[in-house]
Formats: C-alpha cells, structure tokens, sequence
C-alpha cells in the first residue's frame, strides 16, 4: 500500500493552510479557534500519579479536519485510549486544550462535557455494547431520549439509520438475535444518531472474523465518502490502511503521522 511520511513542511490542513509534522495547522484565527477541524489538541498531557508520575499523553498536538479519515496505530500502553478518551470527552487533560468542533472542552464542567458527547460524538466500541433488552430500534435511538428528543423523531431517525446501514428489515430484533457484524452496525447506527462532528471507532473490528469485519470497514468507508469525520483505533495494519493518514503514537507521544496515498476500499459492500 503506497504511504508516506509527513516531513517537517507538513501537509496541507482542511483550509488549505499547511500543517507541521504534528498535524496541526501553522496558521490559526484570530479567535484562537481551530475552523476546518472536527478535533484539534494543542500541547496535551495527560499525568496519572501511580507511585511516581506517568505521562499517558506527553506534549501531543494534533488536528483532525473536517471530513477526514484517520487511524491511530501503537503498541499497547502508547496513549491511543488515552487519546480516544480525550477526544470523546471522557476525561480532561492534566495540561493543554482539547478542541471538538470549535469548542474547547478541557476545562467544561463534567455536565458540559456530557452534553458536549451526547452532541458532538458519536461511539462506536469493540464490544458493541448494546442494551441487551432493547430492539435494534430502541438501541439507535437512545442517544436521542437523553437529548429529549420526542418519541415519533427518535422512531423515524432510528429507522432511517437502520436503513443506512442495511438493518432496516431488522428494526425489532434484540442483540442475541443478530450476528456480530448486525450488532456492529446497529452500533455505527447509535453513533450516528445525534449527527456528532465526529465518529470515534475503537478496534471496530476487533471481536468480528476477517470476511465480517471487511464489510464493517466497507460500511465506513461509505460513511466517509459520504463526508462523515472518522477517527478509529486499530492495531491492524490492513484496518488502518483503509483511512487517509495513519498516527503513529508511542510511549506518549505521536511518533509520526504517515499519509496512506491510496487507501485500501472494499470494492462492495455486503449487507
């Protein structure tokens, strides 16, 4: 699969400006916000005190554009949770700024952060988790109950959802009565329902055989082309040469961020 790496000259950010080794744009506005970016972290740490200091995240910019698609890749214990959690705002940074669609979220208060989660980001796990007593229906549409959503509008989104990801004759079904790949994409579904600025997907593929997790890799690439923000975990190398740039992160810090010059595309998307 043809790849490069980012040079210290960079590449060129969702506003045409260029972007330092890191994957941060060079220029900026004069709000300080990050316009073009679905995410950006200016200089974050992240310390857990367990003895001794142990930095998760040390020094870390990066900057996720609007309509990107990106995989994060490293050994276990790098940060890439640590990252994940950050961006999903899930937890704060011990220093620096985590922006999420133009907002700083570091500092919010953990209500706002929920809300902000509920809003602007959408889930997607290894493990699928779905409320085992709910339909497909009713999984998809939870994300909508906790932002009041009245019941007829969560039943039409959570149908046309479905639909989306090739559910729709399965509406009524509980999780023990679909397969591995059903469950995944009923998850992709409940990510989307509040129409978040970003899809975060942690090792999507990781509980599912190879042929099934193909597909799920097929659904988001459609999702992507569709213009959709992905942000996914992975430390498979085939999963992480679907997206468009894959970071490198080790021991803290982002070691290198590579530029995948054709991504990998499933060439049909089976259902």
């Amino acid at each position: 699969m043809a790849a490069s790496d980012s040079d210290a000259g960079g590449e060129p950010g969702a506003d045409g400006v260029e972007s330092g080794a890191d994957g941060t744009n060079s220029g900026g506005t004069a709000d300080g916000t990050d316009r073009g970016n679905a995410v950006a972290l200016r200089d974050v740490r992240k310390t857990y005190h367990l003895g001794e200091p142990v930095h998760a995240l040390d020094d870390v910019s990066l900057s996720i554009p609007r309509g990107s698609y990106t995989a994060v890749m490293g050994p276990s214990g790098s940060g890439k949770s640590t990252l994940l959690n950050l961006i999903g705002c899930l937890d704060t940074p011990t220093e620096g700024e985590v922006w999420v669609n133009d907002r700083e979220v570091s500092a919010l208060s953990q209500r706002a952060r929920t809300r902000v989660r509920g809003q602007e980001v959408g889930f997607v796990f290894q493990t699928f988790n779905l409320m085992l007593k709910l339909t497909a229906a009713e999984n998809v549409a939870l994300p909508l109950v906790f932002e009041g959503v009245g019941k007829a509008e969560r039943a039409d989104r959570a149908a046309e959802l479905l639909e989306q990801v090739g559910l729709g004759d399965r509406a009524d079904h509980r999780p023990n009565e679909l397969s591995g790949g059903q469950r995944q994409r009923v998850a992709v579904a409940r990510a989307l329902a509040n129409d978040p600025a970003i899809l975060l997907a942690d090792e999507p593929t990781g509980n599912l055989d190879q042929e099934t997790g193909e597909q799920i890799m097929g659904l988001f690439q459609r999702l992507h082309d569709e213009g959709n923000t992905v942000l996914m975990v992975t430390h498979e190398r085939p999963i992480a040469e679907h997206a468009g740039r894959v970071v490198h992160v080790l021991d803290g810090t982002i070691e290198r961020i590579e530029e995948i010059a054709s991504p990998r595309r499933v060439e049909s998307e089976r259902r």
